[in-house]
């Protein structure tokens, strides 16, 4: 698959005498696609009514005119001034029920009709008219579903969507029974049960904290509403068009389901900010950011690679799976805590580090760097004087590598990791301690694996078929069926779960028998207890377990425990239960023993080296502010390099 660059760009921001420079210095750059619209509603229709679509074909003439293709999108973000004198009431509202009104984006509530409508009217109207445009080369949904915690509305739009959400789920052949509901919830705990689906409320503004299953059910609810709002969107746009169809996601936004929004899209797609996560979502300490600050994460883009081509995999064209960086930093951010300049090399890295993943294509955000508005400070590849910013020369490096580089093939890596959006917002409900989430554990993993330089394959709960696969790890998965189970114990690879994995049913109640109640694995959650971070418990043999921690009772091998003999990792089969959060040295070990009993060679990568595998070659990339020494070669700061398998 041919690997292409793009840019975005807002041709209504700048004089339209200046369009066909900045096409032709794009396309002498090496890019070949543009994304636009996406912001553009204002500019679309001024007026209720009022179309001027003038300025937005000749853009598109214009770009196509210097060889580059488009990527539309629908400008529903974004709702103009006026919408709100149409409804008034379609804003969203925050947790404690303010409303979160107009001045900057993503002002609606996903559960307003009357919204929705004037979506289905915009996008229809776009789509009948560039749907075969021939300069069309996908199209975007929306932008970022969940930027600035817009998935969980609280208004009276959401409230009566709930009501009929649990109808449909808990109310039997008629929608009105709502013994089901109270069983499931233990709503007669506090004595809170409901005689009627209208008497529930949203879950916010309760004196503590509402019922778990309440607030699980109404997460699920709030990603439900986002999947249908974007499959509006999705079928409105097939009916007039057969480009592709993508939505950008983010990084760390687990809020909507990416699997199940997936299966509605061709490219699954996201939004690589490497140095604006480092502090704002990686969660590293202070001495890890200030390593990494003009790097970024070693393992965070690449995590968010994986997931997105995870949800890649249930696209309905079905074959190879298409996903794409929609934005890619090119320069500082404006909305971190701080805000450097990254080292240089490090957009080119970045670049090759997505196509090592499998990306088709990746964007720079933005082409010029804007002189107005909230994002003045946010960099591009160009100045607000059009002069060439530091990102364009790595761009355009990149763009002469992919013209004498060979196709990169992907291939199924040895080893899995299962990721559930249910369990994320189950440890989000109920974290039983300070800063522990579902995300944190499952990306401590991923560290480790890369680590012991390994490719890793995502997979979403949806999956079944695990051939081929050596190790496959579901750490603090709090709902797994049995069919799952089945499954993971037929696989024949190696397979860790734990802790917190199988812990709750999918109405968050305690199983009985007490978790994992793994078949062939004699293990027992018997209790739990969340520890203080500055008291892990050392490991005998080294490391430590830290943040949470089980106990285990069984007659399975202990494979590690407590340097009282407390054992923290057990093992029966090719099953091992881990009810502990270790930490770095504990995570190594246990890395490398599943890697051992799965005959799987690891290696000992030092900090900021890692590896990318595909099916002919392997590539190296250097985070770290030194030269690395490798196989393939001495690797400089920000270097990357490709060694044939």
């Amino acid at each position: 698959m041919i690997r292409r660059l793009g840019v975005c760009y807002y041709p209504e921001h700048w004089p339209e005498t200046l369009w066909p420079e900045d096409a032709r210095r794009m396309a002498e750059a090496g890019l070949s696609l543009v994304r636009i619209g996406e912001f553009a509603w204002s500019r679309l229709e001024p007026e209720p009514g009022v179309l001027r679509w003038d300025w937005l074909d000749r853009a598109i003439e214009t770009l196509g005119a210097a060889g580059l293709k488009v990527v539309l999108g629908t400008p529903t973000a974004t709702p103009p001034r006026w919408m709100l004198d149409r409804h008034p009431d379609m804003l969203a509202r925050d947790l404690q029920g303010r409303p979160r009104g107009f001045g900057s984006r993503r002002h609606y509530c996903f559960s307003h009709p009357g919204y929705l409508e004037e979506c289905r009217r915009i996008v229809t109207l776009l789509a009948e008219r560039h749907g075969r445009n021939p300069c069309l080369a996908a199209w975007q949904t929306d932008n970022e579903y969940g930027c600035h915690d817009t998935v969980l509305s609280y208004s009276e739009a959401a409230r009566d969507a709930f009501r009929g959400w649990l109808r449909a789920r808990y109310g039997g052949a008629n929608g009105g029974d709502i013994a089901a509901l109270n069983a499931a919830w233990g709503t007669v705990f506090w004595s809170m049960e409901y005689r009627d689906f209208d008497e529930i409320d949203l879950p916010n503004l309760t004196v503590t904290e509402a019922a778990p299953g309440h607030w699980l059910a109404f997460r699920r609810f709030s990603s439900d509403q986002v999947v249908a709002f974007n499959r509006a969107q999705v079928q409105i746009i097939r009916a007039f068009s057969e480009a592709p169809i993508a939505h950008n996601h983010m990084g760390r936004e687990t809020d909507v389901d990416h699997f199940a929004l997936g299966g509605d899209l061709d490219i699954a797609s996201w939004d690589s900010y490497p140095l604006g996560f480092l502090e704002d979502r990686v969660g590293a300490p202070p001495e890890r950011q200030r390593r990494y600050a003009r790097q970024g994460d070693p393992d965070f883009q690449a995590f968010h690679h994986d997931l997105y081509r995870a949800a890649a995999t249930l696209a309905p064209a079905g074959g190879t799976p298409r996903w794409w960086v929609m934005e890619q930093q090119p320069g500082p951010v404006n909305w971190a805590p701080y805000n450097p300049a990254p080292l240089p090399g490090m957009v080119r890295l970045w670049t090759w580090e997505a196509f090592a993943h499998g990306a088709e294509a990746v964007l720079y955000f933005r082409w010029r760097q804007a002189p107005f508005g909230q994002e003045q400070l946010h960099a591009g590849l160009l100045r607000p004087d059009s002069a060439a910013a530091p990102g364009l020369t790595e761009a355009a490096q990149v763009a002469r590598e992919l013209a004498d580089a060979p196709l990169v093939t992907q291939a199924q890596a040895a080893v899995a990791l299962i990721f559930d959006h249910a369990s994320d917002w189950a440890w989000r409900v109920q974290p039983q301690g300070r800063g522990l989430s579902y995300f944190g554990l499952v990306f401590d993993l991923y560290r480790a694996l890369r680590r012991a330089g390994l490719s890793i394959d995502i997979l979403s709960t949806a999956a079944r078929d695990f051939t081929g696969y050596r190790v496959i790890l579901a750490p603090g998965m709090m709902q797994m069926s049995d069919d799952l189970k089945t499954a993971l114990n037929t696989s024949g690879a190696e397979i860790l779960v734990g802790p917190r994995s199988a812990a709750r049913t999918d109405d968050f109640r305690i199983p009985v028998p007490l978790p994992p109640a793994w078949p062939g694995l004699d293990v027992t959650v018997a209790r739990l207890e969340t520890l203080r971070p500055d008291m892990p418990r050392p490991l005998a043999g080294g490391g430590a377990a830290q943040y949470w921690i089980e106990t285990l009772e069984g007659t399975a091998d202990s494979l590690m425990a407590l340097e009282d003999g407390t054992p923290v990792a057990m093992r029966e089969g090719r099953v091992t239960y881990c009810g502990a959060w270790l930490d770095e040295p504990g995570l190594d070990r246990l890395v490398a023993g599943l890697c051992a009993r799965a005959g799987l060679p690891c290696h000992a990568l030092p900090d900021g080296l890692r590896i990318r595998d595909t099916a002919a070659e392997r590539f190296w990339f250097n985070y770290g502010s030194e030269t690395a020494d490798t196989p393939a070669g001495p690797i400089p700061p920000a270097g990357v390099l490709r060694q044939p398998l």
